[in-house]
């Protein structure tokens, strides 16, 4: 087939980011535009195209995962442009060729996208993101789908954890200093929709809106010439609400200097080292004796899930979270893949022009049919999917239902799948706080076994219909 695109060279003043932000087209990997290159000079780079995103399984014998990171890859499609610079470096480092570059020159995503809303729950196999365009404008956006919802889904998926497992008390995202200083601000978002309160990294309160808190590490005690001078120059600065580090000497000490010089009112002690359940046993008596009965009790130190669990008992009034938290709480990726599920046969209109997605969002002819790998361990399911949670007439989830056709649901049935993007135009924007409150919900229309710690299976099956066999 003859390539579509002429050879002329792009106009390297052409897609600069929107509002000056900084573009994303060069998150990728190389052999998306490899493929690129190869597919329009095979003509097949116009063909209508469908892509999944889906987890073969959940990591680690969990029950759920969360959905996290909609609203960032939204934003990051949204700047998904190839500027002078980003062309002028892929043509200096033969990287593509002429043809390759007009086409970069123009790209926009032009298609829709369907996701699974964010805070929402999702199991193995379920479609929680569905991207339709041509085959050229919807493969280079694979690797910066992937890196987003693949952190941020882990992140979320250990904070919903945390979450359950602290029982109702407050948790502190703070691990900025265990991870890459972007991958700390998606963590802080991602937390915050699994239900943390707030969080130590500034980035993420100025560009999110997550809350944000902090007081005092050991370092501030040990510039002072005593625990004593320390105390007394925090107290004065920030008064005594602020919550004192007891444990850099001996925390008996500490706590009877800090009730000493704060009074009763002292908001809290955080302690960070040691056995943490009996020093909290050991330190409320110790603030009850003092008359410090409001005087709250901060845990850290290497906390995660399980440990958090086991403190269920102590008394305890808050928990703050890092290292565990921004990696996944061993689990660092959601094993998240975006797959071709469908595809034409034929180029759709006008895209031979040159005119990147022109046509694939109205359904125009090119009628898709399914596709899927059949390697050993990897099969896939082809066709287009949609999903629905199947519930009990109480609202209780009892299956992840998979169509290849759009949902008939039932009365208590929840479809799934939100439109995200209309022919290339944002449509699914809302606020984080709309992501933590559906968070809240979804969790409770799971089972009651869901949201155990041990290891089990997925909390409700998932059931494609019709079932084709393949897994």
């Amino acid at each position: 087939m003859t390539n579509p695109v002429n050879s002329e060279p792009p106009d390297l003043g052409t897609a600069a980011p929107l509002d000056g932000a900084p573009g994303t087209a060069l998150l990728t990997d190389h052999y998306e535009l490899t493929m690129l290159q190869a597919a329009l000079h095979s003509g097949a780079a116009h063909r209508r195209a469908v892509f999944e995103v889906f987890a073969r399984h959940l990591p680690h014998g969990r029950r759920y995962g969360v959905v996290a990171g909609t609203g960032r890859l939204l934003d990051a499609i949204e700047r998904f442009r190839f500027g002078p610079e980003e062309l002028s470096f892929l043509r200096d480092s033969r990287i593509v060729d002429e043809a390759t570059l007009r086409y970069l020159a123009s790209y926009r995503f032009g298609g829709n996208i369907w996701g699974y809303a964010e805070g929402d729950v999702y199991f193995p196999g379920s479609p929680i993101l569905v991207v339709e365009g041509t085959f050229a404008e919807a493969v280079i956006l694979e690797t910066v789908v992937l890196s987003i919802l693949n952190h941020d889904c882990a992140v979320a998926s250990a904070a919903s954890r945390m979450v359950t497992a602290a029982g109702g008390r407050p948790l502190i995202e703070m691990g900025s200093r265990r991870t890459h200083e972007e991958a700390a601000v998606a963590a802080a978002r991602a937390a915050y929709i699994a239900g943390f309160a707030s969080t130590s990294n500034l980035r993420a309160r100025f560009t999110y809106g997550v809350p944000s808190s902090g007081t005092s590490a050991h370092a501030f005690t040990l510039v002072h010439d005593s625990e004593r001078h320390a105390f007394i120059s925090q107290l004065s600065a920030l008064g005594a609400g602020t919550t004192l580090l007891v444990d850099t000497y001996d925390v008996q000490r500490a706590v009877r200097t800090a009730v000493e010089l704060a009074g009763p009112s002292l908001g809290a002690v955080r302690i960070d080292s040691g056995d943490l359940p009996a020093l909290a046993v050991s330190v409320r008596s110790l603030l009850d004796s003092l008359g410090a009965t409001s005087t709250r009790i901060i845990l850290t130190g290497d906390l995660d899930e399980y440990s958090i669990a086991g403190l269920a008992v102590a008394p305890v009034d808050g928990y703050g979270v890092g290292t565990s938290l921004v990696t996944g709480s061993g689990a660092p990726t959601a094993a998240l893949v975006y797959k071709l599920v469908a595809r034409s046969d034929g180029p759709l209109p006008n895209a031979a022009a040159g005119r990147p997605g022109e046509g694939a969002a109205a359904g125009r002819p090119g009628e898709l049919r399914p596709v899927a790998k059949r390697s050993v361990g990897k099969p896939g399911r082809g066709g287009r999917k949609w999903a629905v949670r199947h519930r009990t007439d109480g609202g209780e989830a009892l299956a992840e239902r998979i169509s290849l056709v759009p949902p008939d649901p039932g009365p208590a049935d929840r479809v799934l799948l939100r439109e995200l993007v209309r022919e290339g135009k944002i449509v699914g924007r809302e606020p984080l706080s709309a992501a933590r409150d559906r968070h809240r919900a979804a969790l409770a229309e799971l089972p009651a076994y869901a949201l155990q710690l041990s290891r089990g299976y997925p909390a409700i099956p998932t059931v494609f219909e019709p079932d084709n066999g393949e897994d």
